[in-house]
């Protein structure tokens, strides 16, 4: 998938349903897209959606009149109001964008689902991360490579130190996506465990003959946003932050002998592929906007939503369980010879 998306010329007009600190974003990015109008925003609080609406040119509207007026609206409100809103958007016949966890449940994903592909509507779920450059580029590689693992970490305080939430739906369901979707498959048994204040969670997931690892954490001192792929073939190191893939290749390792002192010297290969950076944002309203003009299915499906909610939710069942227990895995059909504590999967 290419990082660039070349919108059409039929205008469209946007709205954005909750302008917290990732929906004023939403509003942002549409205002700056070419043949996009932002129509307006609306929030339960009146005082930030005037704030929002005066700062990109729009108005600030009441759910009814922003629905008028929009084909396309962003729902950037807590995961428990997801459900609600976006079926009052879709029978409104209004194509829609949710962020990431896609409903709280499965059964009201898959329940929104039903109802866009019924009125024939884009519904889009917003995993932001496939969208990222360097994630964009490994994708494109991963089909030439012979996977062994992958290790992701997405580590580092929130911004507001205070903000609550358990970090396996917050942080590790980008990872769960990615993992997901670069691997065009879903996990064939999970082991997790984490801290009982839902700051810091581990997960390891197994996919046939590839293994992923997954941490998240909300007390690690330093920012970490990395992806690492273990293959036959190389190693490459995808950074998300800087946007950037390393690709090692033949790697050496030997002794040598330096004026009759042996000492270890490592070489190997790296390749740095050309990236084109970007706003991962502006890529993902783009390609959602696009999605609906063209009436083709969205780049992350509701599916793939799903797909990404029910093993978080198994991810977290197995951390609560594990809390003074022995580890609990979840184990595919077939697998359950083991003594280990079994669970259903998903």
């Amino acid at each position: 998938m290419s990082t660039e998306h070349t919108l059409s010329t039929a205008r469209t007009t946007a709205g954005v349903i909750g302008v917290g600190a990732m929906g004023a974003n939403h509003a942002r990015v549409y205002s700056e897209l070419p043949n996009v109008e932002l129509a307006g925003v609306t929030d339960h609080d009146a005082d930030i959606a005037r704030q929002v609406a005066d700062e990109y040119g729009t108005d600030a509207l009441t759910l009814e009149e922003l629905l008028e007026r929009c084909d396309v609206v962003s729902v950037a409100v807590p995961t428990h109001v997801h459900y609600d809103l976006v079926t009052t958007c879709l029978e409104a016949d209004v194509n829609v964008l949710v962020e990431k966890p896609i409903a709280e449940t499965v059964e009201e994903g898959r329940r929104m689902a039903a109802l866009a592909e019924e009125r024939g509507l884009v519904l889009q779920v917003g995993h932001i991360e496939r969208f990222n450059p360097a994630v964009q580029t490994i994708a494109e590689l991963i089909d030439e490579l012979d996977v062994i693992s992958l290790e992701a970490e997405r580590l580092g305080p929130p911004i507001d130190r205070t903000a609550p939430g358990n970090v396996i739906f917050d942080l590790m369901v980008h990872d769960v996506d990615i993992v997901g979707s670069i691997l065009d498959s879903t996990p064939n048994s999970i082991t997790a465990m984490g801290t009982e204040d839902g700051r810091y969670a581990t997960a390891t997931m197994e996919y046939n003959d590839v293994v992923a690892s997954l941490t998240a954490s909300r007390v690690t001192q330093k920012k970490v946003r990395k992806l690492n792929v273990t293959a036959r073939e190389c190693f490459v190191e995808v950074d998300y932050l800087e946007q950037s893939v390393l690709i090692h290749r033949d790697s050496y390792p030997e002794y040598v002998n330096d004026e009759g002192q042996k000492r270890y010297r490592h070489e190997s290969v790296v390749e740095r592929p050309r990236i084109d950076n970007g706003e991962p944002l502006r890529h993902e309203l783009a390609s959602f906007v696009e999605s609906v003009r063209a009436n083709d299915k969205p780049e992350v499906t509701p599916q793939d939503g799903i797909e990404a909610l029910q093993a978080v939710q198994t991810i977290d069942q197995l951390v609560e369980d594990r809390q003074g227990q022995k580890p609990a895995t979840v184990l595919s059909e077939g697998d359950h010879d083991s003594d280990e504590r079994e669970v259903e999967a998903p």
